[in-house]
């Protein structure tokens, strides 16, 4: 079977993280986000997998290439957009490999997808579409999903797998008749792909999937268990990890190598003379001895001085802090150095508003 990756988002509430690299390749737990979901492709048997770019495509198509080599090979490559064509767009462009039922997953979300269990479901449904679905207690902020019990059914609000029969985009709390949102996970027929206009600018959710339902082929959905985050923005990076680390042991993705805490991760090359709580200390970073951390992400070959205080931060590669400096709420980019007593709180560096 064959799979599409969507990575060609800017990550615009990631930056400054997303000015020196494309959404997908921010790392969690020292791995590219895009990797969770080629392993959960991987894991389904899917050998054969397309990753469509755009921003800083250079970056995932050097990523992507190790995919094809080491213990678990797969053959994978890259579709570079020259202009951004929207989610179903953008996959329409690869319409010449996809004759047969194919898997889309969006290359910037972690999330536990059990896709043989989606692929059975397809099947059994007789779907032309099927969609893995997330539950939230609040569902303003997404696009809900309303299912019935069979095809043209009534709606069910109550339900958490079946039907589909009505989309919402960020409904107010009255408008909601479901708490169950679209986790970005797709398994579609060629006859759906088809109807997405060529050379346009398209869209699967706001778009091509109404369009499927007012046809009236079927659509499926099914609520997946474990874990899904949208890594949109930089608390989503932190909650990420914390809850990566807590259910480490119950979840279907390698370990990288290193050291865990309770509720800490330290890669095996990095150096750790600080106290850490709920932080990830990436490859080749180092931690000097007095320095306090606290939910705090430190990407690969960052160095935090003596005495500092960190809180709710997230640092990119390559930074450097001085000695005693105090950071709260902070989002430090790509090879940014703060000299010694350094302060700042809830902002961003470099700032580009």
């Amino acid at each position: 079977m064959f799979g599409v990756i969507m990575a060609g988002g800017q990550g615009s509430r990631l930056r400054p993280l997303t000015l020196t690299r494309p959404k997908p390749m921010v790392e969690i737990l020292g791995r590219p986000v895009i990797d969770f979901v080629k392993d959960a492709m991987q894991d389904a048997s899917i050998d054969t997998v397309v990753v469509t770019t755009g921003y800083r495509g250079e970056q995932l198509e050097h990523h992507i290439a190790s995919w094809t080599v080491g213990e678990h090979p797969m053959h994978a490559w890259v579709n570079q957009e020259s202009t951004p064509m929207g989610t179903a767009g953008s996959v329409r462009l690869l319409s010449e490999h996809l004759t047969d039922t194919f898997v889309v997953g969006s290359g910037d979300s972690v999330a536990s997808f059990d896709i043989g269990a989606l692929i059975d479901s397809h099947r059994q449904s007789g779907a032309r579409v099927t969609m893995a679905l997330w539950e939230v207690e609040d569902p303003t902020e997404f696009g809900i999903v309303g299912l019935s019990a069979t095809h043209h059914g009534e709606l069910d609000g109550q339900l958490r797998e079946g039907y589909i029969c009505k989309f919402k985009e960020k409904p107010t709390p009255e408008e909601a008749f479901s708490n169950v949102i679209n986790a970005g996970l797709y398994i579609i027929e060629p006859e759906v792909l088809a109807l997405v206009p060529e050379g346009e600018k398209f869209d699967f959710s706001k778009q091509l999937f109404p369009m499927v339902l007012e046809k009236g082929w079927p659509m499926y959905a099914k609520t997946i268990d474990g874990v899904w985050f949208d890594v949109g923005h930089p608390s989503e990076l932190i909650r990420a990890q914390h809850t990566l680390i807590e259910q480490r042991s119950s979840l279907p993705f390698p370990l990288p190598k290193g050291d865990f805490f309770r509720d800490s991760f330290v890669a095996a090359s990095a150096k750790m003379n600080g106290e850490i709580e709920g932080t990830v200390v990436s490859s080749l970073s180092q931690i000097e001895s007095g320095s306090i951390l606290k939910d705090v992400l430190v990407m690969s070959g960052s160095k935090v001085g003596k005495d500092c205080r960190l809180t709710n931060c997230v640092l990119g590669e390559r930074v450097e802090l001085g000695q005693g400096c105090s950071l709260e709420n902070v989002i430090l980019g790509d090879d940014v150095t703060l000299e010694a007593g350094s302060v700042f709180k809830d902002c961003r560096i470099p700032n580009l508003d």
